[in-house]
């Protein structure tokens, strides 16, 4: 009589055993911070991936990120470089974060007490690499500032080069430069090489990995694997080895099982460097070094759509929706408050931080989107436009420009865009993706909201002419200043 009851038993006490392991599993995975890889290339167009519109690059892997992910279409950057990384890295706008010296520098240069991404995640344990281009101390090769590196911002490691490749490539371990001059065809594949290692070395902790691609900001080049083979010449060899190694960081995160607690966004740090391409024109000529944004107007150093809208994925098997597109506004700003808050770190209670923890969209909540969420367009320190849902308001300005100094002539753009507004110009972006129509007599009630929340954000942030309530300045400086410090203009030869 024994045996029946006792076999009857053993089954029971498993399920209970079973059912315990369950709920602690899951609680454990629930507690497990997210794993973080971000993606950023130098001048990619907006058209410049295949699932974004383009007709002649190649991008397979990009496109099945999408596919098993989320495309974001409009998603913003900013319109250089130095200022898109520091909006990245702090999520603010590039005008607000302190600088050294207090000097708004065309790429700034990063105060030490600035808080970046990396540093937020390190207080939850986060193992923290950079691998690629930094641009955040001083934009020269030569003339950096090696306590502004990234070692020096929250990152454990770094694999990279201090600035942008417009004459050469220094390649530095962590603070120690390795190769001088180093060949820039390699610089792709390493990163990511060492990205993968970063992720195999800590891949039992929670990680932070940001590769910065030098390229395809000129001065171009590909491994002998992809030169020569796509149908856009040189610009195109670099966009795909691009895909082929984001293809790489995808496989090792499967391979490793990380997959559904890792999310990898893609993005680009602004849009295509025209001036790059014959007569500025929208990059699709074998011949062509700079991108294309497409149906977008104009480029890189523009706050046209052109300049500032980006193409962007995200990917996360069981955590991003398959197949889905936002079109919520976003952008770099929101990086930095939704990283900390899927890690539970905080975000920085101190200071103004611009951007918006924007999970929902993450995770494909878009009903919950803020309907009132306005992004500001900034050039060096010109507030230029302002866009609040479809809409979008250029506000009055001369064709030379004050505060954007040294683009007052803005050779980087075709001539046809580089224009002036007396009176507001209100576009709807649904309708007029190419902003060639001001509706502005048709929606007064529009340009009156739009206006006053330029004016709120000058108050707040400043703009070439005033500085606002929130402009950061971390060194001692007395008085105030009444307008942004710009550096001194170069004398000419």
């Amino acid at each position: 009589m024994l045996k029946p009851r006792l076999c009857h038993q053993i089954p029971r006490c498993a399920a209970v055993v079973l059912i315990w392991l369950v709920a602690v599993t899951g609680k454990i995975l629930a507690e497990t911070p997210p794993n973080f890889v971000i993606i950023f290339t130098d001048d990619q167009g907006y058209q410049d991936v295949g699932c974004f519109g383009s007709p002649d690059i190649r991008t397979p892997r990009l496109d099945a990120m999408a596919a098993a992910g989320m495309k974001f279409t409009d998603f913003y950057a900013q319109p250089v470089c130095g200022p898109s990384r520091a909006a990245l890295m702090t999520g603010c706008y590039p005008l607000r974060v302190a600088e050294r010296g207090n000097i708004k520098q065309v790429h700034p240069i990063l105060h030490s007490d600035e808080i970046t991404i990396a540093e937020i995640l390190k207080t939850k344990g986060y193992a923290t690499g950079c691998f690629g281009k930094w641009d955040l101390a001083r934009h020269s090769q030569r003339d950096y500032l090696i306590d502004l590196f990234p070692t020096r911002q929250g990152f454990d490691r770094f694999f990279g080069t201090p600035t942008s490749n417009d004459s050469l490539v220094n390649l530095f371990r962590n603070e120690e430069l390795i190769e001088p001059k180093t060949d820039m065809s390699t610089l792709t594949r390493r990163y990511t090489d060492e990205a993968i290692e970063f992720i195999r070395d800590n891949k039992e902790r929670p990680f932070f990995v940001y590769i910065p691609h030098t390229m395809p900001h000129t001065r171009l080049a590909a491994s002998a694997q992809f030169k020569g083979k796509s149908l856009r010449g040189l610009y195109g060899d670099v966009i795909e080895e691009i895909d082929f190694n984001v293809g790489r960081i995808v496989d090792a995160i499967d391979e490793m099982q990380l997959s559904e607690n890792t999310y990898i966004l893609f993005t680009s740090d602004n849009g295509p460097w025209l001036i790059k391409n014959k007569n500025h024109g929208d990059g699709h000529l074998d011949g062509d070094h700079g991108g294309s944004a497409g149906p977008l107007r104009s480029g890189k150093v523009s706050t046209w759509e052109g300049g500032v809208r980006v193409p962007t994925i995200l990917w996360g098997p069981g955590r991003v929706p398959a197949g889905t597109t936002c079109s919520q506004l976003a952008s770099t700003l929101d990086i930095l408050p939704t990283l900390a808050a899927l890690a539970g770190a905080d975000r920085p209670g101190d200071r103004v931080i611009d951007g918006e923890n924007i999970e929902h969209l993450f995770h494909g909540r878009f009903d919950k989107a803020d309907p009132n969420k306005a992004f500001y367009y900034y050039l060096r320190v010109h507030l230029q436009a302002v866009r609040q849902g479809k809409w979008k308001l250029h506000l009055p300005r001369k064709i030379q420009q004050d505060g954007v100094e040294p683009f007052r002539v803005n050779n980087h753009i075709a001539p046809k865009d580089r224009v002036g507004f007396e009176q507001p110009f209100l576009v709807d972006l649904e309708d007029d993706l190419a902003e060639t129509q001001n509706v502005a007599g048709e929606h007064p009630e529009v340009v009156s909201r739009l206006l006053a929340l330029a004016e709120a954000m000058r108050s707040d942030l400043g703009d070439y002419d005033r500085v606002g309530e929130n402009m950061r300045f971390f060194d001692p400086i007395d008085p105030r200043p009444t307008k942004p410090p710009m550096p001194a203009p170069r004398k000419r030869k």
